[in-house]
């Protein structure tokens, strides 16, 4: 047995201990005994506790493995995820203004994804236990909206409808305005009788459509709000995982791009900031997934009191909008995937765009994409973290850049 003492957390949340050693489930100031194999300790016992600690909230914590962080307080966590941002700016010589984060509360994800299993006696659907592929049922999950808790004997049921023992069944469950929109993988191809027993699911577990894998059955519109449009997303498309974090990220986007009259969304999605904002602007979407942009177009046709909005399907990877096509706007809105956006923000630098909302899940290649920006003469005005993965180590932002 060896005793160490924890002096900060990683980026997975686990507390690190000079050697690097590696501690799951401690916090910054404890000192903890356990024994150590290949730099980390996997069972630490707690010697001295800290003030920051909780007892966890969910009584699922010990074992499921979809939060890292609930035996923190909540405002060391606000702290800690504040810290993770600035600290990626700093590697870059950046600072700026940060406003108070913005956390959504327990049960407020609208979407989560399930893994389940046939079993000898039925099938198991939950989140995996922590470090592990084992299954562990979550019926009183503390992250997930009520509808998506009470959802898992459908997980279950699916699991036993076209799962196998060998293969793991993944689902995931969104809360729509018509009710719950399943998307299933892994599973095997449906024959006809059981693609009348899915029918029969989808009806009896309220279900607005049911997607397995390419095949979607559909019982009614699955319907999410976009400002005053209603879209009907692909099977499977992104969505902000919680109303609050949605709204938090809007906020700070439409304050950004301000009065702005003609407005480029990058990596628009279905639409989540361009159909809001063009309740005041006209708004050129950009959008690699061609599905997704379709939902978005429809949703604008099918809206009333909306200005312009057009859409273009183009990978900004590897073909980003150049600057000569991006001097037309006023502003720009950039939502890249977690790889983050070099090349379009390159592209941004060289346009010189008055005002640009940029919003990221990665702190990381935010803070490389935000010195591009700076060093062409942006100032990074100030940052604002949104915590819609509550108890998560994941951190998401919103920040204000104009040109100089």
């Amino acid at each position: 047995m060896e005793q160490v003492t924890i002096e900060r957390l990683g980026h997975q949340g686990d507390g690190i201990a000079p050697g690097p050693v590696f501690v799951p489930g401690t916090l910054p100031g404890e000192v903890v005994e356990g024994v150590i194999d290949g730099g980390r300790m996997a069972a630490p016992r707690i010697v001295t506790p800290v003030d920051t600690r909780v007892k966890p909230p969910c009584r699922h914590a010990k074992s499921c493995g979809g939060c890292q962080l609930q035996h923190a307080r909540d405002d060391f966590v606000a702290d800690w995820k504040t810290g993770v941002v600035r600290h990626a700016l700093a590697a870059h010589g950046l600072d700026t203004e940060f406003r108070p984060i913005a956390v959504s509360p327990p049960q407020s994800r609208r979407r989560a994804s399930f893994s389940a299993r046939r079993t000898r006696k039925g099938a198991l659907a939950g989140f995996h236990m922590k470090g592990s592929d084992v299954i562990v049922s979550v019926p009183d999950c503390l992250l997930v909206q009520p509808e998506l808790a009470q959802a898992l004997p459908l997980v279950e049921a699916l699991s036993m409808l076209g799962g196998s023992r060998k293969g793991e069944l993944s689902v995931t469950l969104t809360v729509s305005a018509t009710g719950l929109d399943a998307h299933v993988s892994g599973g095997k191809p449906l024959d006809p009788t059981e693609e009348m027993q899915l029918a029969e699911l989808a009806r009896r577990h309220g279900c607005a459509r049911i997607a397995w894998d390419d095949e979607v059955m559909t019982l009614r519109p699955a319907q999410q709000a976009m400002g005053a449009a209603r879209v009907v997303p692909p099977p499977g498309a992104f969505l902000q995982a919680t109303p609050q974090g949605e709204t938090a990220l809007l906020g700070a986007v439409t304050e950004i791009v301000g009065t702005a009259a003609h407005v480029v969304d990058l990596f628009a999605g279905c639409g989540t900031f361009a159909l809001p904002l063009a309740e005041k602007a006209r708004v050129h979407a950009v959008e690699g997934d061609r599905a997704m942009t379709v939902a978005l177009d429809k949703g604008w046709r099918m809206a009333q009191g909306l200005r312009l909005v057009t859409t273009e399907v183009r990978d900004l990877f590897r073909e980003p909008l150049i600057a000569e096509d991006l001097t037309r706007f006023d502003a720009a809105v950039i939502d890249p995937p977690r790889a983050g956006a070099e090349a379009q923000c390159h592209q941004l630098a060289r346009a010189a765009v008055p005002r640009i909302a940029h919003v990221s899940c990665n702190p990381v290649t935010f803070a490389r994409d935000a010195a591009t920006l700076v060093a062409a003469g942006y100032t990074l005005d100030w940052v604002q973290v949104v915590d819609q993965f509550r108890w998560s180590t994941h951190v998401e932002l919103a920040a204000a850049f104009t040109h100089r």
